[in-house]
């Protein structure tokens, strides 16, 4: 009879738990509010709902979690490992609902209970644990990895605090922690049960055993433990649930009682705490040694607990490692993961027992590099007597791996000494450097550039040496972004128009896109495109009077130039313009004024002093232009503070204009101009990145290209590029610059923003901002006659969606499983359905 209640209850509390209607998820909301967080709706707190809610989507992944898992184990399927110092996941409740197809339902269940769906969202915290694109890209990823249905797991560190919380004081950037935690987080599950020792610093016993076999033990180390939390990432309306693993680190001693009993509190939790600050903070400044040994310590941290994880799990169903590139390969996100390579050298050679050659077959077979920059200061390096004190049996092994391979080098090459130094992992010099690059390359099978362009770069300048060596291993995969997130959440409004037209097949397949295309021509379906737009706008104008008490015209350009602050995505370009505006409108020289709202949003690295002036500069011009009865609506410049995931998720449904202004040569690829194009904004861009691979699926009529090409820069700086020449030569140009030296814009310092001027008048600078603004100004002279004839706009607008289906990640990541990773689909619910 016990049984029988106790069945009948477990049954009740299931179906509650995974039905999908509406009466189901009502009573799932409730039932978290009472047994879950044992609040009533007299009690419960705002976030107390959001949690309630989040839980609800919760349910519904966790039993096609553990099939998806043992699916995968059934198989034997070969799974694709994504190593990621960063993951910029963003809010999760949105895409969780989006993903099992509920997110219409929830909205109808929580209005039937008195709640709004978007009001509960914007109680959830975004997950911050990325800088910028690259963890962006990683999130991307992980989503197009289970929508493809692919056997994928992300791996990464649980950051405490994620990149700071930004505030603007007086104009200029503060930063505050981002305790994103603060709350808890009911997305992720800790797993304490997998829990890996991770070793630094000691020393190295190196000896031949009974055998004679060369052995070395890594002794006397400093242990600190990993502890995995595991995040479900739901594929698009398929049963598909992977997981994101990230690291916390936990001491090997809690507490010490002996100091605690002699008075001395701090010294009793000071070892706990010098343990755990490994997972504290997203990756430090690393200006500074202490900085650089941290984050060092980070990376190997991650990647040493990761690949005891891959090997405990190949392990349960395999004895030996012969088979092991066959079910395992590993990515490497950036040259951040590469220790990984000597790594699994060292845990095949000294644990496992593995002769070297062996070991170094399957390491390099196991491994994939992907390059993320072209900028020489990104490419990783570490001092090598940093890598000798903290990773001793490492830089042995990187010692060893350099050797060997500088012998192929050698003859292939004799007597090109010039070349070996290239080539070599180890950069000779006043501080013998180890390069994570070369390291990365030589230790991968693959190694892969992120846009067309940027892979010529790769192959013809930055690694030419090693395309020579071995071009069968370079290739490119141009990034993407995931639509799920990127047009169908975030723009509701434009995602319902286009499925009125098309279907909804664009969501798994964004080609399908093109369909839009003879739709272009249509005045009915310009109209209600353009009603979508300015809904959009009206959204975003009272984000901004909420943030800014600035009010802007919504019938305005919204001209949005949102991204990292970096002198190399030329901000300070786009504010010369600004400027040259500003001066037009006040003279009375602007003829046929089109009304611009220029919104510009990111942040700047804590130590980059030229990135947090520039938005210091960008603030004092806004307060200015803002508050000049001449300007009246024709210009409004605002700065929206703390740019992350869900401020994106604002702000580009409402862009008109995308700026993609970074100097030539110098982005990788860039994915915001994927998603402000995604969502009908136009670009003015440079032939950079993915840029050039837009223009060419959008066409010539429907971009706005401007300035030096790659190797136009390439050849002035050569020759010789100077700044003075543009600043005499261009009397608008030079009221720009004379207004920003003498301090129009900051009248109680005037020589506040010297720095920049004397940069930008500098031979030295290599982003060549003089030198394309003429080109800028003019090309933005075109947009202006383009936007005073909103059916030419909407047009383009239409041209610019119907152009965008090679910007998926489902693309980008079909080609790296066929190309790179050998991986196939697997069905978790194969044989049920």
């Amino acid at each position: 009879m016990k049984k029988r209640q106790t069945g009948k209850k477990l049954t009740t509390t299931t179906n509650r738990l995974q039905g999908r209607d509406v009466e189901s998820l009502k009573e799932s909301f409730v039932y978290h509010m009472e047994y879950s967080l044992a609040k009533d709706e007299f009690s419960a707190t705002r976030h107390d709902l959001f949690k309630c809610l989040a839980l609800l989507a919760r349910d519904r992944l966790a039993e096609r979690w553990i099939e998806t898992q043992q699916a995968y184990y059934r198989e034997d399927a070969k799974r694709v490992y994504y190593l990621s110092l960063e993951f910029l996941m963003g809010r999760a409740l949105g895409n969780s609902l989006i993903n099992t197809g509920l997110y219409d339902d929830t909205g109808r269940a929580l209005t039937d209970l008195g709640y709004n769906m978007e009001e509960l969202r914007e109680e959830e915290w975004d997950a911050g644990l990325g800088n910028g694109g690259l963890g962006r890209l990683a999130a991307c990823f992980m989503d197009s990895m289970a929508t493809l249905q692919l056997p994928a797991y992300g791996y990464g560190i649980r950051y405490e605090y994620g990149i700071f919380f930004q505030q603007i004081i007086q104009g200029y950037q503060a930063e505050t922690p981002d305790n994103w935690l603060r709350y808890g987080n009911p997305w992720e599950f800790p797993r304490p049960e997998y829990l890996y020792p991770v070793h630094f610093y000691g020393t190295t016993n190196q000896y031949y055993d009974e055998k004679g076999r060369f052995r070395s033990d890594w002794i006397d180390t400093e242990v600190i433990m990993a502890m995995a939390y595991d995040t479900p990432v739901p594929g698009y309306r398929n049963n598909t649930v992977n997981t994101l693993r990230l690291w916390a680190a936990k001491s090997t001693r809690e507490f010490n009682l002996e100091y605690f009993n002699h008075g001395d509190y701090h010294m009793a939790v000071s070892e706990k705490d010098r343990s755990e600050i490994i997972s504290k903070v997203l990756y430090p400044n690393d200006s500074q040694f202490a900085g650089k040994e941290l984050r060092l310590k980070q990376e190997y941290f991650f990647v040493s607990a990761t690949l005891q994880d891959i090997i405990r799990r190949y392990r349960k169903a395999h004895d030996t490692f012969e088979r092991f590139p066959d079910r395992v390969v590993i990515q490497l996100n950036d040259t951040h993961p590469a220790i990984a390579i000597p790594e699994l050298m060292r845990l095949l050679v000294d644990r496992e027992g593995l002769d070297w050659e062996e070991a170094w077959d399957i390491t390099v077979r196991t491994f994939g590099y992907t390059n993320h920059t072209v900028l020489p200061e990104a490419l990783e390096k570490w001092p090598v007597s940093l890598l000798e004190r903290v990773l001793p049996r490492h830089i042995q092994i990187i010692y060893e791996i350099n050797q060997r391979f500088l012998d192929e080098v050698r003859k292939a090459h004799p007597g090109d000494s010039a070349r070996l130094g290239r080539m070599s992992v180890i950069e000779e010099g006043p501080e013998r450097q180890a390069r994570m690059a070369n390291l990365a390359i030589i230790g991968s099978h693959s190694v892969n550039g992120v846009a067309a362009l940027h892979t010529e770069i790769i192959k013809t300048d930055i690694f030419r040496d090693f395309y020579e060596m071995w071009p069968e291993k370079f290739n490119n995969k141009t990034n993407g972004i995931t639509q799920r997130r990127w047009l169908r959440l975030c723009n509701p409004g434009l995602s319902a128009l286009i499925t009125s037209r098309i279907g909804d097949g664009w969501i798994t397949d964004l080609d399908q896109l093109k369909k839009l295309a003879p739709l272009a021509d249509d005045p009915a379906f310009q109209e209600e495109w353009r009603t979508v737009k300015r809904e959009n706008k009206k959204r975003l104008a009272a984000y901004i009077w909420t943030l800014n008490k600035v009010r802007v015209n919504i019938d305005s350009l919204f001209d949005c130039h949102v991204k990292r602050m970096h002198e190399y995505k030329r901000q300070t370009l786009n504010l010369l313009h600004v400027i040259t505006l500003y001066n037009r409108i006040i003279s009375g020289r602007a003829d046929a004024i089109v009304p611009r709202t220029v919104i510009f949003g990111g942040k700047a690295a804590p130590a980059y002093f030229f990135a947090k002036l520039a938005i210091k500069l960008i603030n004092a011009v806004a307060d200015t232009v803002n508050n000049d009865p001449r300007v009246g609506e024709a210009l409004r410049v605002v700065f929206i503070r703390n740019y992350c995931v869900s401020n994106a998720e604002k702000i580009i449904p409402a862009a008109d204009l995308s700026e993609q202004i970074s100097t030539a040569g110098m982005e990788a690829s860039g994915t915001g101009n994927m998603k402000f194009a995604l969502n009908g904004a136009l670009t003015i861009g440079t032939m950079d990145g993915a840029n050039v691979e837009i223009r060419e699926e959008v066409g010539d009529d429907n971009i706005f290209i401007f300035g030096l090409t790659a190797d136009q820069v390439t050849r002035k700086r050569y020759e010789g590029y100077d700044p003075g020449r543009f600043y005499k030569e261009n009397p608008e140009l030079r009221q720009a610059i004379d207004m920003i030296r003498d301090g129009y814009f900051s009248p109680d310092q005037p020589d506040l923003f010297r720095p920049i001027v004397d940069a930008l008048l500098s031979r030295a600078d290599q982003y060549m901002r003089l030198a394309d603004y003429g080109s800028y100004v003019s090309c933005q002279e075109l947009v202006n006659r383009a936007f005073l004839d909103q059916k030419v706009w909407a047009r383009m607008s239409i041209l610019n969606v119907a152009g965008m289906g090679k910007f998926s990640t489902d693309r980008t990541i079909r080609e790296y499983a066929d190309e790179i990773w050998g991986v196939k689909p697997v069905n978790p619910y194969r044989e049920t359905l």
